[in-house]
């Protein structure tokens, strides 16, 4: 063997030695936190629309703050509300392993959205749609009820590509901030017309609730047995350091209003609200929030 073959081989070997270890010591870090490589890690997320007049804490001046935040959390699914179709862009340019999935919700083609990025290395979208959180849900830019503004709830279906598991319903969504009917209504929709699109198969759920844990909506996606509240699964006894807007404060706010709900047939391995900050400043007025999951061994439709 000569010596630039020789160097070949070695440079080689190098490669493959630094390659085992970092499998094993994501295998380890797995194995040291209770996880899986085949979890499911799902963050929720309201990056505050980008052409707010928020001074200091305006879009391009924390943008790169909330990739940051979505990098460290490496979510698989990742649901976001108040996400305008340029924010959309530059995050995907960051973040260039995921696919993303999104509609305005108004008229405006630049209009807000419930967007959903989904990592392509590790699921395939079998289909995608969004409908109306309205009394005519499929007419496009509908609203009722007393909603200030048009909402919509945004799903794709996912399939695992690392493992030979069925497919799943991911669905991202932001209630009313102002019609207390209409996000009570909105839950009862999305009670009836989620478990059809779902066609028996498991759903995962991210949103803006805009309301807590007292709060009708919450009670009727709670109460029928359709949905869990990841959070509460982990963390039984409630807080005054749960609430998720701080509008750029860092100061909790009263409620929990930002929510990962899942069927049954999910085990809730971990949920954290996600309180970064950096030199002070905040990626949003939200916290993100975040969930892993795992398909239970004997998971059917729930």
């Amino acid at each position: 063997m000569n010596r630039v073959q020789n160097c070949f081989s070695w440079g080689l070997l190098t490669r493959l030695i630094c390659l085992s270890q970092s499998i094993l010591l994501q295998l380890f870090m797995f194995s040291a936190n209770g996880l899986a490589a085949d979890d499911v890690r799902v963050m929720s997320f309201n990056v505050r629309y980008g052409t707010a007049n928020d001074g200091k804490d305006a879009w391009p001046k924390r943008r790169e703050l909330v990739v940051q935040t979505i990098r460290k959390f490496a979510p698989d699914l990742l649901g976001t509300q108040e996400m305008l179709p340029f924010q959309a862009e530059y995050i995907g340019q960051q973040l260039n392993s995921y696919q993303y999935i999104g509609w305005s919700r108004d008229e405006s083609a630049n209009g807000e959205q419930c967007g959903i990025f989904v990592r392509t290395e590790r699921f395939e979208v079998l289909g995608s749609g969004q409908f109306w959180l309205s009394e005519r849900p499929d007419e496009k830019f509908s609203k009722s009820w007393d909603s200030s503004l048009p909402r919509v709830a945004t799903w794709v279906r996912v399939r695992d590509k690392s493992v030979d598991g069925s497919p799943f319903l991911f669905v991202n969504t932001h209630f009313d901030h102002r019609g207390e009917e209409a996000r009570r209504q909105s839950a009862l929709l999305l009670q009836e017309r989620l478990p059809k699109i779902a066609e028996g198969q498991p759903i995962v759920m991210t949103g803006d609730f805009n309301c807590g844990e007292e709060s009708d909506p919450y009670r009727e996606l709670l109460q029928g047995n359709l949905f869990q509240d990841t959070y509460r699964k982990m963390e039984a006894t409630r807080t005054d350091s749960e609430g998720t807007f701080h509008g750029f404060t860092g100061k909790p706010g009263a409620e929990r209003i930002d929510w990962i709900l899942v069927t049954s047939s999910w085990q809730v391995q971990s949920a954290i609200i996600d309180r970064t900050m950096e030199s002070g400043r905040f990626p949003s007025d939200h916290f993100a929030v975040t969930a892993v999951l795992r398909r239970s061994a004997d998971a059917g439709g729930k």
